[in-house]
């Protein structure tokens, strides 16, 4: 049916024009799309792409994008012919480490149901005659991936777009954004104002000036791009193209050669050759002006002069590749200019600054469509089918989005984009952009630091090495694989000992905390979580923010400070562009209804002291009640540790018992030398992150983000423990909540334990039930307590505890059990427990294991 929102489209290439059919589709009828140049060829990154569609990625958010596009360009036809030649996508290995890495990207196709097949040299050769056969160690064969016709599309979509209502204006220059009450009422441009209830950006590179004139920062960099076609090759001349091969000019599989930075397609007698190995060429978008009336194939603002100098790599390697190319030179090369982000994905979502205004920028040829569709239904639907999390505009913590790290960063991304990358593995720069007060004891202690949006997080201390040769033996850390091994210490196993039989020190620095306070807090809160927050001061609620459909955006930790203050414990910088946006809208009524929201993270710093000892440290430099008696558990209060003002929050990420110890940074190296100094008799170690999260995971803690996600509601996710069914007031999803409590959910996630108790996943892996997939690993990590590996699985409901299933590492399978969980302390003994002081037998028992 038509709507009334007046929709107006920035850029109209392959995302922009997808947008507005994605609208139309959806009865939405008054759109504008305002595009610089001409409609014929629009000049931008669409104008050049190679269209080469490979669809596998590690994220499973992008790989089902692609997939979709595929299925969007295969159904745009006019006169017999669609805009996608499904060549099928072939990647080869030259190399051991390349070929291990196919066999994990083929997991990936297996966990996000994309058809894919390991294939020998042989098979590689047959597939692809033209091959060095004696270079070829394997490859990776997906059927579905193949070549977009990206500008063809782009015609098609806005010649239909037109018949259906949609106004494109051509040759229009976007001078700016109107705006009114924090909402946008416009666009001006150099030929008038358009008036716009939403404006999407979809300008790609020139999406970081777009932003500009709202005061939006867009992470992202243009960066050049080598690709060069080459002179007919020797076979491929006076071939007859048109052939089966839906007139595309190619009939063999899209070709990547990653170990070289290089990818190939045809163009009829001629082969096209994109290359990544070349240095960063970054350019600066506003230098390229307005895009002249007149744009062709070689002259456009996206298409820079070529430097044959740094393709000189990829030519020679090229003819060691494909020999017969020896006889072939380059008939033309450019420097194609395509967006760049410091993580390496799109930019998507609405801004934070600036209600109604969304972004999809860096958004490359291969989930364009995708993309598209997922704006389209967060404007019709209030949120996108498939999660965009990772893809959110807001996901940038503050650091992250000055130009000096966007431009590092990005350029990293291209050197690195088919680089062998660990799921662990850092950036290498820039490092300790954020480190907490704590930072010099943990370097004095060996901390081995990680980074996490832009803050060293330590995941363990090389002083507790020594620790490793005494644990009891059914605590010893078992032999891992090599990739497994990557980022990873058996010191965490004697950290994780230390966590259960004695206490240990974890900084909790980086994770988010939030301040909501004013007059309404307490209804904005009540509006958007789960649970009654109207508790009394000093309490502390687990509960979830959702989305109108009951999908979960996030857990939050909301604890009630005073009676207007409360401090949220939340995943992401997203979760504070939302709440700032909910209390925005909501500030904008009566006086009574102001509530504001701040970051209080860089402003705190927080030790989580845990372990059956953790009261013992705490006796020996505070006088206060810390019983359950003083402050039980899910409590919080401010008191005082020798001198120091501290907050007192009594929750575990661990389970075991103790507090989230917080105080301002001032105070940090001090509180951490005072809990140090105390715990010594007490067996006290500082612990990292690797501990934690095999802790963690025993006790059955799921992560936002990775465990579950706006695609599914708590009773999949296994967190209904998160909800209060008898809340009276009105929240965000609670119709859509009770909906899905009276249905019978199809998946569920499950916890896993490895029976051979050694083989480790790292997560995504496939699950298998009776030889086929049936689900994906979320998360992994090796249980210390349980003594096997641990993993969270989404799973066909039907699978129960006592269920066997495979998990696909590598291509070697590694069966499993369905068990039910948390595997540790499933009464939550440990939580509540006044600790061992007030237990003679285990406090005489601790002392003997210490």
């Amino acid at each position: 049916m038509a709507t009334s929102q007046r929709v107006v489209i920035i850029g109209a290439g392959i995302v922009g024009t997808n947008l507005a059919d994605e609208l139309v589709s959806r009865g939405w009828n008054n759109i504008t799309v305002i595009e610089q140049g001409p409609l014929s060829m629009p000049g931008g990154s669409t104008s050049h792409a190679p269209g080469l569609v490979f669809q596998t990625n590690p994220s499973k958010t992008m790989t089902l994008f692609a997939k979709y596009t595929v299925e969007k360009l295969q159904s745009l036809e006019k006169n017999g012919q669609n805009c996608f030649n499904q060549l099928g996508g072939l990647e080869i290995a030259t190399t051991q480490e390349r070929l291990e890495e196919l066999k994990r990207k083929h997991g990936y196709a297996q966990s996000w149901g994309i058809e894919a097949h390991l294939i020998s040299p042989e098979e590689c050769h047959k597939k692809y005659p033209g091959l060095n056969k004696s270079m070829i160690l394997g490859g990776l064969h997906i059927p579905s991936d193949g070549l977009a016709l990206a500008a063809r599309a782009t015609q098609l979509l806005i010649e239909s777009t037109t018949k259906a209502g949609v106004r494109y204006l051509e040759h229009t220059v976007v001078t700016g954004i109107e705006q009114a009450n924090g909402h946008v009422t416009g666009v001006t441009t150099n030929k008038g104002s358009v008036p716009a209830d939403i404006a999407v950006s979809c300008a790609g590179f020139w999406g970081v000036e777009i932003g500009k004139m709202i005061g939006l920062k867009v992470p992202l960099l243009p960066l050049g791009h080598q690709y060069v076609k080459t002179t007919a090759v020797p076979g491929l001349v006076g071939r007859d193209v048109n052939k089966n091969i839906n007139a595309m000019n190619a009939e063999y599989p899209i070709l990547r050669y990653q170990d070289q930075d290089l990818y190939y397609r045809e163009h009829g007698e001629q082969y096209g050759i994109g290359y990544y190995g070349h240095r960063p060429m970054p350019v600066n978008a506003a230098s390229l002006g307005v895009t002249p009336e007149k744009v062709d194939e070689k002259n456009m603002p996206s298409r820079l002069e070529f430097t044959p100098e740094d393709f000189e790599p990829a030519w020679k390697a090229t003819k060691e590749l494909l020999p017969a190319l020896r006889e072939t030179e380059i008939a033309d090369g450019f420097n194609g200019i395509f967006s760049f982000t410091p993580d390496g994905g799109s930019v998507v979502g609405q801004a934070p600054n600036l209600d109604g205004f969304y972004v999809a920028e860096a958004v490359w040829v291969t989930h364009s469509a995708g993309v598209a569709r997922a704006v389209a239904e967060m404007l019709t639907e209030g949120r996108s089918k498939i999660d965009i999390a990772e893809l959110e505009v807001t996901r940038f913590e503050e650091v992250q989005l000055s130009p000096e790290y966007i431009s590092e960063t990005s350029q990293q991304n291209f050197v690195e984009i088919y680089d062998i990358i660990h799921p662990l593995e850092p950036k290498h720069t820039p490092r300790n952009l954020r480190v907490s007060p704590f930072h010099a004891r943990q370097r004095e202690q060996g901390a081995f630091f990680l980074e996490v949006g832009g803050w060293e997080r330590p995941h363990w201390y090389e002083a507790n090495a020594e620790l490793v040769t005494s644990l009891p033996k059914d605590w010893r850390p078992v032999d891992r694989d090599a990739w497994s091994s990557k980022f990873y210490s058996p010191i965490a196993a004697a950290e994780a000992w230390k966590t259960r039989n004695a206490v240990a020190m974890y900084d909790m620095t980086t994770f988010h905390r939030f301040e909501v306070f004013g007059p309404a807090a307490v209804d904005l809160l009540q509006r958007l979580t789960t649970s009654d927050v109207t508790k009394a001061p000093g309490a502390i609620t687990h509960t979830l923010l959702l989305n109108r459909h009951g999908g979960v955006l996030s857990d939050i930790f909301v604890s009630r400070i005073e009676d207007d203050v409360f401090q949220i414990g939340a995943n992401t910088a997203t979760d504070l562009a939302y709440l700032v946006r909910e209390a925005r809208q909501q500030s904008k009524g009566t006086p009574s209804q102001w509530v504001q929201v701040r970051d209080v993270t860089g402003s705190t710093c927080c030790l989580g002291l845990w372990g059956p000892r953790a009261r013992d440290v705490i006796r020996e430099i505070s006088a206060d009640d810390f019983s359950n008696n003083g402050l039980p558990y899910m409590g919080v209060k401010k008191s005082g540790l020798a001198g120091i003002s501290v907050t007192m929050f009594r929750k575990s990420f661990v389970g075991e018992h103790g507090w989230e110890i917080q105080t301002t940074p001032e105070f940090g190296q001090r509180l951490w030398d005072l809990l140090w100094q105390a715990g010594q008799s007490h067996g006290l170690v500082a612990a990292g992150r690797a501990a934690f999260n095999g802790l963690r995971l025993e006790k059955g803690i799921r992560a936002s983000g990775s465990d579950f996600s706006s695609e599914y509601n708590p009773y999949e996710a296994g967190i209904t423990y998160a909800i209060q069914r008898d809340k009276k007031v009105d929240f965000v999803g609670k119709a859509a909540l009770e909906a899905a409590s009276r249905r019978t959910p199809t998946k569920r996630l499950r916890c896993l334990t490895v029976d051979d108790g050694r083989s480790m996943v790292l997560g995504k892996e496939p699950v298998f039930r009776n030889g086929q997939v049936a689900g994906y690993v979320t998360n992994a990590a090796f249980g210390y307590t349980v003594r096997k590996p641990i993993a969270y699985a989404w799973l066909p409901k039907d699978l129960n505890e006592g269920d066997s299933v495979e998990i696909e590492y590598f291509s070697r399978k590694i069966t499993a059990t369905v068990v039910s969980d948390p595997l540790y302390d499933p009464q939550g003994r440990r939580l509540h427990d006044d600790g061992p002081s007030e237990k003679p037998e285990l406090q005489k028992r601790l002392k003997a294991l210490l």
